[in-house]
């Protein structure tokens, strides 16, 4: 399949152009300057490059000059306008492949490719479902660059790391990526919701229990720590976790042994220790909710992970990306999203972030009737109830409506409860546990 990078300033022609050559069965990344473009040409291979001529810090002339240095044989085709095709002569004389005037012809442009790749025009694949931690993609803006930089210097450490972030934003996704780019990668990544867990199990989650040692333990538990043995041990939102339970938590920390409920035994753990929230914990600790000496065991280095308005230039790069799994997902072919729902995306604040997002994005690909999704398939939280068809968003959030909108999410995905769960925001489990309690069938 030809791998082909895509050079180009304008985001959302870039984001066009990829979702269109993608259909047409092309592996396409895109960078928005002549920098990031050697970077990724650094660190990716490609067997095509498509640059615009005027780009922010430089030019496609520059990008090809440094191009014919170090990659002599990968072609590049010059993107114009029709005022500049004495520069894409240029370009030709130096050593381009071909051009292409703006504004594009897609089969002139297509036929180019083919020209050159030698291939033939292959039928669109669908892109596979990705599993959880490929569900966030880099971004682009200066905002997540600087984030990945922390994540490859802190990467290959030991160091402790508090993952600080909204709701939403993908704190998980950065704890997988610090463990699949540290020397434990080969190790289990072992990840545990405090939020989730009640205050009397939380001992036995973090360090499990022997059969016997309290009403309920049928069975011998391993719990997390060991579980992660060699490996990475992320732990969500551990502000939530009681002043108890940060004493027993910090013991383990500072000793490196743990003690099964109910054990004589101590169990030597070697473990990297991944910590995320979304509250201050610098606030916690002056309420007297958080012991400092943990916050400092676990905060050697801290990664700040910004609120997707922050990073406006990555939104419409993640809700394409969102597309594609969502398109995989429902068995749908939507080819991208109108421009009133592009100009939609940007405008709005997204309290939600990455998660809101995606969700929007995967409700929306389910109500699209046509090719592209219009402002009328958005849940009405995204719209301002100015869409006739979205009405209040699916949200389980009101018990007093509970009952009404899982009946409209099982509407909505035409019967097909994992689908329902989704566009609820719950996992199916409780979503079962939710149908046999309003006895829904």
């Amino acid at each position: 399949m030809l791998s082909i990078l895509i050079v180009e300033d304008d985001i959302t022609f870039s984001l066009m152009l990829t979702t269109w050559l993608g259909k047409k069965g092309f592996v396409v990344r895109s960078s928005s300057s002549v920098s990031d473009a050697k970077r990724r040409l650094g660190e990716e291979a490609f067997d095509l490059v498509i640059s615009d001529l005027r780009l922010p810090d430089s030019d496609g002339i520059d990008l090809l000059k440094w191009l014919k240095s170090t990659h002599p044989s990968l072609p590049l085709i010059m993107m114009t306008s029709y005022a500049e095709i004495q520069t894409a002569v240029q370009a030709m004389k130096l050593g381009a492949a071909d051009y292409i005037a703006k504004p594009l012809n897609p089969d002139e442009l297509l036929g180019k490719i083919r020209e050159l790749a030698h291939v033939e025009e292959k039928a669109p694949a669908r892109v596979p479902v990705p599993s959880a931690p490929d569900l966030y993609i880099e971004g682009q803006s200066q905002a997540a660059r600087q984030l990945y930089e922390h994540v490859r210097l802190v990467a290959p450490t030991d160091m402790s790391v508090l993952v600080t972030g909204a709701s939403g934003t993908g704190k998980e996704y950065i704890a997988r990526r610090i463990h699949e780019q540290s020397n434990r990668s080969k190790a289990p990544f072992v990840a545990v919701d405090c939020g989730a867990i009640p205050k009397e199990l939380a001992a036995s989650e973090f360090f499990g229990h022997v059969k016997g040692s309290f009403t309920g333990a049928i069975e011998n538990k391993t719990g997390a720590f060991v579980a992660a043995q060699g490996g990475t041990i992320f732990l969500d939102e551990i502000g939530n976790l009681t002043y108890e339970v940060q004493v027993q938590l910090l013991r383990a920390l500072q000793e490196r042994k743990v003690k099964p409920i109910g054990s004589n035994q101590e169990i030597a753990i070697n473990v990297r220790l991944i910590s995320a929230t979304n509250e201050n914990l610098r606030q916690a600790i002056e309420k007297g909710d958080f012991r400092e000496d943990l916050y400092h065991r676990i905060n050697e280095f801290t990664i700040r992970i910004p609120d997707l308005k922050e990073r406006k230039e990555d939104l419409l790069l993640f809700a394409n990306h969102f597309l594609d799994l969502a398109n995989s997902e429902l068995q749908k072919d939507i080819i991208g999203f109108d421009n009133d729902t592009m100009q939609l995306f940007q405008s709005y604040s997204w309290p939600g972030n990455l998660r809101q997002l995606r969700n929007a994005v995967l409700s929306a690909t389910l109500l699209a009737a046509g090719e592209y999704v219009t402002c009328r398939d958005l849940p009405a939280e995204v719209t301002g109830g100015s869409a006739e068809p979205a009405e209040a968003p699916l949200s389980l959030r009101d018990p007093a409506s509970e009952e009404e909108q899982i009946r409209r999410a099982l509407a909505a995905a035409a019967g097909n409860k994992s689908q329902a769960a989704k566009l609820l925001g719950i996992d199916r489990k409780t979503l079962y546990n939710k149908l046999r309690l309003y006895g829904i069938e």
